[in-house]
């Protein structure tokens, strides 16, 4: 479908986040922007008499969804290599599809679990044990990332690592020993992530060409969950600009299905200040076009301000060179006008981080830059007053779904009300915006983001905030949407379904604003467009957006499971227990016969009752 004919969006339940207008039924497009929204007569006088039409069949459309914290471009260069466990609720799933993906991969590829997934979400409640892991996986290395707090690798990954007993821990992290002091497998982050970052850094890579075909299956799931544009935050071993080079043929080669708007992320301490004064001689903030360009710096400044939000352990100290060394880099990205975003978990560290802004700010105004604080889950009202005073924003991301669990454990439930004080800071007239921080803490799913928004509670089922940090269901769209182009400097060009905007537009497969909330976390789309132009449909919406080809290479386990699990419904998902789980030796003894049970139309609950009744710990659904 062009984008030079007149488009017409017809029937709709339009949510257009435009106060003056806030419902419609149609809306026009031509030349990838917004021309007409209003009533379907309307619209059709408004457009050409040629103009191409679509029945949204009275679903639910909203603007497209923006990202204001994911790594997609990282994300994208290894996605066709990862096998997602975002979305699965039971181990004993996630277990079978570990087994069948081993089946198919060939050495010496790698099995990887990369993130986007907490063991809270798991009917069992708990990480697979490693001798699990090593009994499906014996001979193909497998890598699974539980957040930024560890890793599990089995016998061939520590093989092909090469970690033995005689391998130092690096500075930040901890390689787990067995009493005889070979390592077991498992890795730990004390405080930072850098070894798990660098363990996974030692497996294959895909070669460019399967990387770009990869980059294009991962903007396509995200288009399939309503995302059209992203603010990439950068990330660790992604250097500008040789790590850019797929996105930027994907640009050129017309490509891309999600706008792109980029920060540059330091890459090694001591140097970082030395990265952002030759970044500053190759780009400036704003250089692209709307489907990708530059954005700023961050969300690693500096090396010595980066507080790793692992809430198993005691928060880190920041060094005392901190504001030495922040210093230097604010000044220079103040002086040339870069926008910045900084990763800052604890008060503790925005606190500092603030005293080094204000400092600068009283040389070089920081007026008009858009900076901002990423992920603040412990930032006091004083905090979000000194941001607002200096014209920050706070982005904020659905960590806590995914850690609250560890969060309430240490610091108490009291603490985690406010984690993050999303309302105060609305109230205080701060810029606030939401995101995933996809793909290696949170699953890149925004519905996941909005219903901890609007809920309040993790994915394990725990209610972390009262009604006075809750959001309702508009509110929360409005993160994902207009407020968000405030974090890439292009208010009034997104975010709403207005006259003059771009045309990025949702047609939802259940309406957002009807739905019981424990449902939100499951909306999808069933048809995409950006600028106008169709980039996902299902169902009778399929025909309209090209398809892409098959994922590279053919053991892809994108192939087999794609990305987001979808949540099972009660009786539908059968497994063969006794192969999966720690208790297999107990239910022979019991003479249980899973398969045969499992036949069983009845509901879950009577399911986890039939097997509580006999002992038994092994369903899982």
């Amino acid at each position: 479908m062009s984008p030079d004919t007149d488009l017409i969006l017809l029937n709709g339940k339009i949510t257009t986040l435009d106060r003056s207008h806030p419902q419609a039924e149609a809306v026009v497009m031509r030349e990838g922007r917004i021309l007409f929204v209003g009533s379907n007569g309307d619209a059709i006088a408004q457009a050409a008499p040629d103009a191409r039409r679509i029945d949204a069949g009275g679903r639910r459309v909203i603007p497209g969804l923006i990202d204001s914290h994911m790594h997609i471009i990282r994300g994208g260069l290894n996605y066709n290599m990862e096998l997602r466990w975002d979305g699965v609720r039971s181990l004993g799933q996630a277990l079978e599809m570990l087994r069948k993906q081993v089946e198919i991969t060939p050495p010496p590829q790698w099995v990887r679990v990369v993130g986007g997934f907490t063991e809270h979400q798991f009917a069992e409640k708990r990480l697979p044990s490693l001798e699990e892991i090593n009994a499906i996986a014996p001979n193909t290395p497998v890598f699974i990332l539980h957040l930024y707090d560890r890793a599990l690798l089995n016998g061939a990954a520590l093989r092909a690592v090469g970690y033995t007993k005689d391998t130092p821990n690096p500075p930040g992290g901890e390689i787990i020993h067995d009493a005889a002091g070979n390592p077991t497998g498992l890795l730990v982050a004390k405080p930072n992530a850098t070894i798990l970052y660098a363990t996974l850094a030692k497996g294959p890579k895909l070669p460019p060409e399967y990387q770009k075909n990869s980059t294009r299956h991962f903007m396509r799931e995200v288009n399939r969950l309503g995302v059209t544009s992203v603010i990439d935050a950068g990330g660790g071993f992604q250097n500008y600009p040789d790590d850019y080079a797929i996105i930027e043929q994907l640009h050129r080669d017309g490509e891309m299905t999600v706008r792109i708007a980029y920060n540059l992320f330091t890459q090694k301490p001591k140097e970082e200040l030395a990265d952002f004064q030759g970044w500053a001689k190759q780009v400036k903030p704003g250089q692209g076009d709307d489907l990708y360009r530059n954005n700023g710096a961050g969300e690693m400044l500096v090396y010595s301000a980066a507080d790793f939000e692992d809430f198993q352990v005691e928060r880190p100290d920041m060094p005392p060179s901190m504001e030495g060394d922040l210093e230097p880099v604010i000044r220079l990205l103040a002086e040339n006008r870069w926008p910045w975003r900084l990763h800052a978990t604890y008060n503790e560290t925005i606190t500092r981080a603030l005293d080094v802004f204000e400092k600068v700010n009283r040389d070089v105004p920081l007026a008009g830059l858009n900076w901002f604080f990423d992920h603040a889950e412990t930032i006091t009202d004083r905090n979000i007053e000194r941001i607002a005073a200096l014209g920050g924003g706070i982005a904020v991301q659905h960590r806590m779904a995914f850690q609250g669990e560890y969060f309430a454990e240490r610091y108490g439930h009291k603490a985690a009300e406010r984690s993050p004080p999303i309302r105060r800071m609305l109230d205080m007239g701060v810029q606030v915006g939401a995101g995933t921080d996809a793909t290696r803490v949170a699953s890149y799913n925004p519905w996941v983001s909005l219903s901890w928004l609007v809920t309040g509670k993790t994915l394990g089922g725990l209610s972390l905030y009262p009604t006075s940090n809750r959001l309702d269901r508009e509110q929360a769209l409005r993160l994902w949407t207009e407020a968000n182009t405030w974090f890439s400097t292009e208010p009034g060009k997104k975010g709403q379904i207005a006259a003059g905007q771009l045309a990025d537009i949702v047609v939802l497969s259940d309406d957002y604003f009807a739905v019981p909330d424990d449902a939100i976390q499951d909306i999808t789309s069933v048809l995409t467009l950006l600028g106008g132009v169709p980039v996902h449909g299902e169902g009778d919406f399929k025909p309209l957006a090209p398809a892409l080809p098959p994922a590279m290479p053919d053991w892809s386990p994108v192939r087999r499971f794609g990305g987001y699990q979808e949540r099972a419904q009660a009786g539908e998902k059968k497994y063969a227990f006794a192969s999966l789980c720690n208790c297999a030796n107990a239910c022979n003894v019991h003479g249980h016969a899973h398969a045969g049970a499992w036949g069983t139309s009845a509901p879950v609950s009577d399911e986890r009752s039939f097997w509580g009744a006999l002992g038994c710990a092994c369903w899982a659904f």
